[in-house]
């Protein structure tokens, strides 16, 4: 008795928007198996496109034709099993090689069968549809990144407005937005790094993902901090198709300045690649050589000055003073010197001449030019109604985070007295419990 493969497929692309759901497929097929006495030998379905090769329950499925496992497939229509040239071409190869027939409700497919030249036609119609699609997905894409919409998924801080799919519009998320730019200001400050700042994004401020239905509600992700500092699209351009050149200026608000997007790249490296960053320096974000124009760096040194031998040596790497062989943890009272030396980085010129200058002299430095300066009427009254701006900023920013942050204990809290509910009613066990709470917790 011939044994039959059950195939089911639907993918949420659009090119899959009108086909019964599986289930529905699979019940339709089970019954027209049991009308026409076929024994089923297993049922396989997957959710996902069938435009390219690749779908791993449909490999297995032939694979184990090949192996002489069964000696058909019933499905729902032919381009459930193929709608590209490869996966087509493996369906027609088993029904010549391995005499297998492919069964639908509404035809029966095999080597002796005289329908044999239509199943070509039908795969030939399956892939020119998804041809056509692709083509119109892209020239509606291309179309819509013209009229000033980015056309993919809106970035961290944004979000996509409208209903209908296509003609989706970029606004502002009003809880994540704020959030980003003061992300964004800390950036062009100099003073912090992008994995600092993600810290303080995820842990200090409560930002979370945009919830979906199956997605969401999660931490930014570290890679996700740098495509926000590397997109243009923060101050309002886009490139679309990618790699092509061709720049659109978006509708939506811009969240910087082009000359802030330049000042972040530049403090991230070449193409936004981070800088390696081990100390955090003062000044260092804040000048350049006056001789070359590279940055200024700075490294510092810690020196012990031995209690037994009075010899000064560097105390890193080492756990005893080289001259007399005392250990550092046994000495009386050890003096600990410590110092920061500020130089040029010599990126542009390595023969540039400067050579290096202490903290304190350096501060003394600055003292005095600060020392020197005057401030007009004019500039402290600006300043400090410039100050009451930010001040109001501030506040706004506490409010948006405070916000966030309550939210997420409230939804915390919610999933935790579920969780409770669930060990209450023995629906998980204690093991359980207490794994799920400790990533909630967490």
């Amino acid at each position: 008795m011939k044994k039959y493969f059950i195939y089911a497929r639907k993918s949420s692309e659009s090119e899959d928007r009108q086909v019964l759901s599986i289930e529905s497929q699979v019940d339709e097929l089970k019954n027209l198996s049991g009308r026409l006495k076929l024994h089923v030998l297993d049922v396989y379905s997957e959710s996902k496109s069938a435009k390219a090769p690749g779908r791993s329950k449909f490999s297995e499925m032939v694979d184990r034709i090949h192996g002489g496992e069964a000696q058909g497939v019933i499905c729902w229509k032919l381009d459930r099993l193929a709608r590209n040239p490869v996966d087509g071409g493996l369906i027609i190869w088993a029904i010549k090689q391995s005499d297998i027939e492919i069964i639908t409700p509404s035809q029966t497919y095999n080597q002796s069968s005289e329908n044999t030249f239509m199943m070509y036609v039908e795969f030939g119609i399956a892939q020119k549809f998804i041809d056509d699609l692709s083509k119109n997905v892209k020239r509606g894409l291309l179309a819509k990144a013209k009229r000033g919409w980015f056309p993919n998924g809106a970035k961290p801080g944004y979000k996509n407005i409208g209903a209908e799919k296509g003609n989706k519009k970029i606004a502002n998320d009003p809880k994540r937005f704020p959030l980003i730019k003061k992300a964004w200001e800390l950036m062009l400050t100099g003073n912090h790094s992008a994995s600092q700042i993600l810290h303080k994004l995820n842990n200090e401020w409560g930002y979370r993902t945009p919830k979906h239905k199956r997605i969401g509600g999660k931490m930014m992700a570290r890679s996700a901090i740098y495509s926000v500092f590397n997109a243009p699209f923060y101050y309002g351009k886009y490139e679309y198709p990618k790699g092509s050149g061709t720049w659109h200026k978006g509708k939506h608000e811009p969240m910087i300045t082009k000359e802030e997007f330049n000042r972040v790249q530049s403090l991230l490296g070449k193409k936004g690649r981070p800088r390696p960053q081990k100390h955090n320096f003062p000044f260092t974000g804040l000048m350049w050589c006056g001789e070359c124009g590279a940055r200024i760096t700075a490294h510092e040194k810690w020196q012990i000055i031995c209690s037994s031998c009075k010899s000064k040596f560097a105390s890193r790497n080492t756990d005893t003073c080289p001259k007399c062989n005392t250990l550092i943890e046994e000495m009386a009272n050890p003096t600990r010197l410590h110092y920061i030396y500020y130089h040029c980085t010599k990126r542009k010129n390595p023969e540039c001449t400067q050579g290096v200058i202490g903290k304190k002299d350096l501060e003394e430095q600055i003292d005095k030019v600060l020392s020197e300066v005057q401030i007009s009427e004019r500039f402290k009254n600006w300043a400090i109604k410039y100050l009451g701006k930010l001040h109001k900023s501030e506040v706004e920013d506490r409010s948006h985070i405070n916000k966030n942050l309550q939210d997420t204990y409230s939804e915390t809290q919610k999933k935790l007295d579920n969780l409770l509910d669930l060990r209450i009613r023995e629906l998980i066990s204690d093991e359980e419990y207490e794994i799920k709470k400790a990533v909630l917790l967490k």
